[in-house]
């Protein structure tokens, strides 16, 4: 079988299963986007080694180092050049954060930061002290999700991005492909693919067959219908979570009985090896069982559908409103089979008493309910969503998904904020301890979401590639780990 594309077999075809909206880096943390540009076209300061095991790496800082009253110096690489000739400095570092948490643009990087305010201090050219208040243990770690720009990037996203990746972005034609080619000056060692080309193909099934004849080399995402190649074809836990997001302020959803009947309502075990994939294990936290503080204690909510009933005509008893009209707000190709999953979801809940209706949206039309400002006049709304964390530690998650200033929190609970304020500040045993805790606080005792699967992925390789996919390439694909046979 000869090369996909081009002429050397070091260039490859990767097709993902929906088109890029943007290639902004500061929306690298999206997956879709991440795939093709994070650590490819542009770099972070620190970087995670989840596939190696080795953890917090240096990328383009060379070491950190903790200063006290929450500040931390970054040693900044030298003799590293953006892809246009520019060299890289530390006005650059702070540039590329200030663009973050510009007002001007919406940097997806900027949630992962809570109610952190970082103050950028360039000592020279290859030195920055940042420091974060209130202080934040795990500062390097936070890095590994902003992309370095050059300074002059303007404070609007850009379609051609600069960054000091192996990789630059030398070819995009909307709806057809962006192309990927490797750069000679790269400060780091060369990768071996020369070029890679990225197509779009939303059918599982034709991005699998594309890969089995040649036309592709890797297919990130398939299913499980079509995983049947063991030359080919790999199964991970893929560190996402889907669940359910509650908006507690919307009737009937601020009872605490509707919310736990909500939570038996649902057979989350009948999903497993007929909609979802074998290897799908029901969640009892936002995060996967691999983050710091996981608590294996914690039981997921059985299956009760008389349990469900009793709680509901108990909080009718008592005058609150349980058949008030609730969406199910669902986004299409967010995962294999999330119509189906959509749909069972509404049925089960309506055999114990509520008035659900399924509501199939595109990304954008998601992000509206999902992120704050929750739309006005809404009704009670259930948004089935994946969320994905494999950073290993819950600092991405918890404050976004149930501080009551999160931007996709349904919850208002001010133990709750003083929990996840003192575990985001705390280290060592002690962190763990305190992320424990809050997972058992949420799931137990304000039953804050539905939380349902930690999912497994599905991806296709071809056999001339010597390249396993793992946890860490759900949200990004380095060329770079890509070697061939």
């Amino acid at each position: 079988m000869g090369p996909a594309y081009g002429q050397t077999n070091t260039d490859i075809t990767i097709v993902l299963s929906e088109e890029l909206d943007l290639v902004e880096p500061c929306m690298a943390t999206r997956s879709n986007i991440g795939r093709v540009i994070m650590q490819n076209v542009s770099e972070t300061l620190t970087q995670l080694d989840v596939r190696g095991g080795k953890g917090l790496m240096p990328r383009l800082a060379e070491s950190w180092e903790d200063r006290g009253d929450g500040t931390w110096r970054f040693n900044l690489r030298q003799g590293v050049t953006f892809s246009d000739g520019s060299s890289f400095d530390a006005n650059d570092v702070k540039h590329s954060f200030d663009r973050v948490f510009s007002d001007q643009i919406t940097c997806e990087s900027a949630r992962y930061f809570a109610d952190t305010d970082l103050t950028f201090t360039v000592v020279d050219d290859h030195t920055i002290d940042v420091k974060a208040e209130p202080a934040q243990p795990i500062l390097p770690l936070l890095m590994t999700l902003v992309t370095i720009v050059p300074s002059e990037t303007p404070m609007e996203f850009v379609r051609e991005p600069v960054g000091t990746g192996p990789y630059v972005l030398s070819e995009w034609v909307a709806g057809q492909h962006i192309l990927l080619k490797r750069r000679d000056d790269y400060w780091g060692e060369q990768p071996q693919v020369t070029s890679a080309r990225y197509v779009f193909r939303s059918d599982p099934a034709v991005r699998a067959a594309m890969v089995e004849t040649g036309e592709a080399d890797i297919a990130p995402q398939i299913t499980e219908v079509e995983a049947t190649n063991p030359a080919t074809d790999f199964t991970y836990p893929n560190s996402e979570t889907v669940y359910l997001r509650i908006d507690q302020t919307i009737e009937p959803m601020g009872d605490r009985r509707v919310r736990l009947a909500l939570n038996k309502a649902i057979d989350r075990e009948a999903f497993i090896g007929t909609i979802l994939a074998e290897g799908t294990e029901l969640a009892t936290a936002i995060v996967p069982p691999t983050t710091l503080g996981w608590n294996p204690n914690l039981k997921p909510h059985a299956y009760d559908p008389e349990g469900a009933k009793a709680l509901l005509e108990e909080a009718k008893a008592d005058g609150v409103n349980v058949e008030a009209p609730i969406e199910v707000i669902a986004r299409t190709e967010n995962f294999p089979h999330v119509t189906e999953v959509g749909e069972a979801l509404v049925q089960m809940l309506n055999e114990v008493g509520f008035n659900a209706k399924l509501r199939m949206v595109e990304v954008a039309e998601h992000e509206q309910f999902y992120s704050k400002p929750y739309p006005e006049g809404r009704p009670a709304q259930l948004i089935v969503a994946q969320h994905d964390n494999s950073r290993g530690d819950p600092v991405f998650s918890m404050y976004f998904k149930y501080h009551s200033q999160g931007t996709q929190s349904g919850v208002s609970d001010p133990k709750v904020d003083q929990m996840i304020e003192e575990a985001t500040a705390a280290t060592g045993d002690k962190r763990a301890e305190l992320w424990s805790q809050v997972m058992a606080y949420v799931h137990d005792e304000v039953v804050a979401d539905v939380l349902l699967f930690h999912m497994v992925g599905h991806s296709r390789v071809s056999e001339r590639l010597d390249f396993r996919p793992t946890i860490a390439t759900n949200s990004q694909l380095p060329l770079a780990e890509i070697g061939f046979k």
